[in-house]
């Protein structure tokens, strides 16, 4: 049913890459003191009281949205008109509510920042007929379903991170059919709510289906009812492309759920990244199982374009940072994203292989570390280094440090037949670490890690780890990179490297 918008708090979701719920999960109880935390694959649902600028600190999740409706899952029959009038329900509300809505909208926006946000190329004119923007609109609606049903897609493997394709200028959009959404009053009998401010209003619906329910109802056709039926309600105009209000409507076979995006940009957007590498969730993520603690020393050993050191000193400034890599563009890349991040006094970069650092034994509190797999730097016939990799990391970390690395598939698999073989070097080797990584420890974003999560359990998978030297498994993690699956890899070291 209909959430309650309490004045002091709220019930929230945000949406996640998969994989990455639990990492969210833990991130909203520590930073906003979240309450009835619950998720499912790609949102994490929440209450807290936090002030907007709090919640725009999230950094494990895409987009947050304020929880208008969370029912269960919509009646699926072939009777079209019967289930499009339940969806239509999901929206029609009293003015009121309405108005309670565009209230808490513009307290996290800031009316005026809509001016700020539109690029000045694709500006149109401020005098426009009618039918022209009435037409335009349809146009529009028809061609923000295809780009939100493909971004659907993306998000079963990237969260929202996917690209899709730039709509074309307002001016080119014009539609063949004469069917618009045309003021109801004329078509219906029916007298829309109006005032002033609701007549200057604008709005557009983002819907997303799947399952039983998109077999029968294209989000295109969803998306059209509930704009029609909104548009009666309150006599707002459609505007898909810099909208007052942003309405969200999700339909799977788990719920049905509206809602209001918060902010304008995804939450995975870090402005004080120039260059992205690594999905910043991703590399936030790694960072948060580091257990990084003021005064610790962090060494990233293949560090690319430093997307982890970036994500580690701004959450944790007060430890300090290294990145190795072997190419020179990467930390020419990586020099000029710290730069820009502001953090040169924090992150130093050398150039060095993985294989042979020029560091001291036992120097550093934590390594992480995203092991290359892309078409560009990659390990392919040189995976049988991975060992000789591990054992450097391994050499440089000191006793009770952690080791967090991101792996592909492949040397997943790898990874699986190096640390079997190591467990016959290895007396106290152990065949399942499954018992040691049954409960997640929670996150304390100001740089310390406790034993409870409220019940929220990470999604660690409980395949064979094994020793490998003196580095204990402590959980592996799989996550999704858009295209492709990887692997969280945590080590902790329990003792000097050699005294197996």
């Amino acid at each position: 049913g209909r959430v309650k918008m309490a004045a002091g708090g709220g019930r929230y979701f945000c949406t996640a890459g998969r994989g990455m719920e639990p990492f969210l999960a833990r991130e909203v109880q520590a930073r906003l003191g979240a309450t009835e935390v619950d998720y499912v694959t790609g949102k994490v649902f929440f209450s807290t009281e936090a002030e907007p600028r709090e919640l725009r600190k999230l950094k494990s999740g895409e987009r947050l949205f304020l929880l208008l409706k969370k029912r269960t899952p919509l009646t699926v029959s072939q009777n079209k008109g019967k289930m499009l009038q339940e969806i239509k329900s999901l929206v029609t509300e009293e003015p009121k509510y309405w108005l309670d809505v565009i209230s808490i909208w513009r307290n996290f926006h800031g009316h005026e920042e809509k001016k700020d946000d539109v690029s000045q190329e694709n500006q149109l004119p401020l005098k426009r007929k009618s039918e022209e923007e009435t037409n335009i609109a349809i146009k529009r609606q028809k061609t923000e379903q295809v780009r939100e049903t493909v971004s659907e897609e993306c998000q079963a493997g990237a969260g929202e991170g996917c690209v899709v394709p730039e709509r074309k200028s307002d001016q080119h959009c014009r539609t063949e059919s004469e069917t618009s959404l045309q003021d109801p009053s004329k078509s219906s009998g029916e007298k829309p709510i109006a005032n002033s401010e609701q007549l200057n209003f604008s709005f557009r619906v983002s819907c997303r289906c799947s399952g039983a329910t998109a077999k029968i109802l294209p989000s295109q056709e969803i998306g059209r009812a509930v704009g029609v039926a909104l548009m009666k309600q309150c006599g707002w105009r459609v505007d898909l492309r810099y909208p007052d209000l942003e309405i969200f409507v999700h339909l799977n076979d788990i719920h049905s759920v509206v809602g209001i995006p918060l902010f304008r940009l995804p939450l995975a957007n870090r402005e004080y990244i120039k260059t992205a590498g690594l999905r910043s969730t991703v590399a936030w993520a790694m960072a948060s199982l580091a257990e990084i603690t003021a005064g610790a020393s962090v060494l990233d050993p293949m560090c690319g374009l430093g997307t982890i050191l970036l994500e580690a000193a701004k959450e944790w400034p007060e430890a300090c940072y290294w990145g190795a890599d072997i190419s020179d563009s990467q930390l020419e890349g990586a020099d000029v994203n710290i730069r820009t991040a502001g953090l040169m006094d924090k992150i130093e970069l050398l150039k060095a292989s993985v294989k042979a650092l020029p560091l001291p034994s036992e120097s550093f509190d934590a390594v992480i570390s995203d092991i290359p797999f892309g078409k560009k730097f990659k390990i392919t016939k040189d995976i049988q280094l991975l060992p000789d990799i591990l054992q450097e990391m391994e050499r440089v970390l000191r006793v009770g440090g952690t080791i967090v690395l991101l792996l592909s598939q492949d040397l997943h698999k790898r990874m699986d037949g190096i640390t079997k073989c190591a467990e016959n070097d290895s007396p106290n080797a152990i065949s399942d670490g499954a018992s040691e990584t049954a409960t997640a420890k929670a996150l304390n974003v100001d740089g310390n890690s406790s034993s409870s999560v409220n019940g929220v359990e990470e999604s660690c998978l409980s395949s064979q780890q094994t020793h490998f030297g003196s580095l204990v498994p402590d959980g592996i993690y799989g996550v999704s990179l858009g295209k492709t699956d990887a692997f969280i890899y945590k080590y902790r070291k329990i003792s000097t490297a050699g005294n197996r």
